[in-house]
């Protein structure tokens, strides 16, 4: 398969986290980030984007792939695998937060998704939506399911993977901007920004391993909105909890879990998946 200069397809992500991310600051308004006409707005920002992300890797994919295979399918949209590429990720990102999972348990937190009220209630607050539904999705879209073809066509799978989260990593850092706003330090700003750059990144590696893996862009996304609704492990919590030695257990066994089955249960062939058969 004819290969793009890795200039080519890095340049093209560049421009299109660029795009993204001004997308975002091209209305003027005055209002905080979690106002709702703030949210509103930036919702069509980011639509509009979505809608001529897949032209750059419509201009960038080799005939090649585009005789083998439709756009959309190169995208991770494609029915074969697809029960299977929604359900096995989000089990195996819930058993990396084992421990989490377990302290909402002990705190009754998990009592509450049993119930309809707080679904209905979630799916008709703006800040929810963005959070758990308009921000994975759109994010996903652009940085995986149309960056990450383009860049598997000028690098291999393992370098992509490690590529593709520096735009995405890098793309979060215009949250400083709206610290600054209201009038946090400049230091706190940038040490707050740099630890999400950090943990971003590495998520970005993970979303990147899952949809190179599985081939389906519904496996990073629900697993970017489930790693939204957790959040970031409350180890302050920990410390003090009262059970916080079995809660740390898990927290280990959780992680040791992952990492053993994460190469057993992410193999192509368990999502029908050869998209990338030249590369992978």
């Amino acid at each position: 398969m004819e290969l793009i200069s890795p200039s080519k397809s890095v340049g093209l992500c560049l421009v299109l986290s660029v795009i993204y991310v001004s997308s975002l600051y091209v209305w003027n308004s005055k209002e905080k980030r979690d106002h709702p006409s703030t949210i509103l707005k930036r919702f069509l920002s980011v639509f509009l984007v979505m809608s001529i992300s897949p032209l750059f890797l419509y201009v960038s994919s080799s005939q090649t792939l585009l005789s083998r295979v439709a756009l959309w399918e190169a995208m991770g949209f494609r029915r074969d695998g697809l029960i299977v590429a929604f359900a096995i990720p989000l089990i195996l990102t819930a058993l990396l937060f084992l421990g989490p999972i377990s302290m909402q348990i002990y705190s009754g937190v998990w009592r509450l998704y049993f119930r309809p009220t707080y679904w209905f209630s979630s799916f008709c607050d703006i800040l929810w939506l963005r959070n758990h539904v308009v921000a994975p999705l759109s994010e996903e879209f652009t940085f995986r399911a149309c960056m990450l073809p383009i860049l598997l066509q000028s690098f291999t799978p393992n370098v992509a993977i490690f590529l593709v989260p520096l735009f995405f990593a890098v793309a979060h850092f215009h949250h400083i901007i709206e610290r600054l706003r209201t009038g946090m330090e400049v230091k706190t700003a940038v040490t707050i920004s740099c630890f999400q750059f950090s943990y971003t990144y590495i998520f970005g590696v993970y979303s990147a391993y899952l949809f190179t893996k599985t081939g389906h862009f519904v496996a990073p996304f629900v697993v970017h909105a489930f790693c939204n609704h957790m959040g970031f492990p409350d180890l302050m919590e920990l410390s003090n909890h009262p059970n916080k030695r079995l809660l740390q257990f898990l927290y280990i066994l959780g992680l040791v879990s992952w990492i053993i089955l994460l190469p057993i249960v992410t193999k192509p062939s368990m999502y029908s998946n050869n998209l990338y058969a030249d590369y992978l």
